[in-house]
């Protein structure tokens, strides 16, 4: 467990640990525009530099950081070879044959590839830095205006707050199923692409089966606890805005703001 970053909360006395869980998640929806308002290399180098202070200010590692970014390699090997092979924009660089790589094509994947780094980073933070239970109290708070309108805010905040919670518990069952059947001489990365078939399927019948079992011990430990959706709970914990939290904020507000500013020149 201590190999997977993505989704694991880490105790640390910092001050990004010690911010209110609201403030903490409009701001990473608002470092999460940002990220899609980038149209330049200078607007990327801002948004780095702002992650790694931050990543600095809560006291993590670097070393986990990348290890949150391990289990998307797949996805973001993927994605650079086919928009190398899709994109026919720019001036031509290489040309072996049918293989053509356009100088667009690299701008642009290097741009997809980066936001998904820094998507990754994000998020990372937030999950890394905030307890679970302080982000679905900071989720439901945030939801609350909607239950005028007849939103379960309270039960969207916990179904959330499950997932993130349980993405790592999924990718250590699904790496012990995989050794599991490594032992039996059953080999994923080897052979035709029926055999690699067949063998995803033997992985995925068990990886289900454990999560509707997990699910299940979930939803007995929950209601033996006295839990009830729907119900009027009181909180033990009650969060509190301070004035360096609003700071933060209008950090991440100012970023925004240059990033789009960078845009237009």
């Amino acid at each position: 467990m201590n190999d997977i970053a993505l989704g694991r909360y880490v105790p640390l006395d910092s001050k990004i640990h010690k911010m209110d869980p609201r403030i903490k998640i409009i701001a990473m929806l608002v470092l999460m525009v940002s990220i899609f308002m980038v149209k330049n290399v200078w607007a990327n180098g801002l948004l780095f530099l702002f992650f790694v202070c931050a990543i600095l200010a809560s006291k993590l590692t670097f070393k986990f950081i990348l290890k949150s970014i391990k289990p998307m390699m797949f996805m973001l090997i993927f994605l650079f070879v086919m928009n190398m092979f899709l994109i026919r924009d720019g001036e031509l660089l290489v040309h072996v044959g049918f293989f053509k790589i356009y100088s667009g094509a690299l701008y642009q994947t290097a741009f997809i590839v980066t936001r998904l780094v820094l998507m990754i980073m994000v998020t990372t933070l937030l999950t890394a830095t905030t307890a679970p239970l302080d982000l679905t109290l900071g989720i439901e708070d945030l939801l609350n205006p909607l239950k005028k309108i007849g939103v379960p805010s309270h039960e969207i905040a916990m179904m959330i707050s499950i997932a993130l919670r349980f993405i790592p518990t999924l990718i250590e069952d699904t790496q012990r199923i995989m050794d599991a059947q490594a032992s039996r001489g059953v080999d994923l990365k080897e052979g035709t692409f029926k055999e690699k078939i067949n063998g995803a399927i033997s992985m995925l019948i068990p990886l289900f089966v454990s999560i509707y079992h997990r699910a299940e011990d979930l939803a007995d430990a929950m209601e033996a606890r006295g839990y009830y959706p729907g119900k009027t709970r009181t909180r033990y914990k009650q969060l509190k805005i301070t004035a360096s939290d609003w700071m933060m904020l209008f950090l991440c507000i100012m970023i925004l703001i240059a990033v789009i500013g960078m845009g237009r020149f």
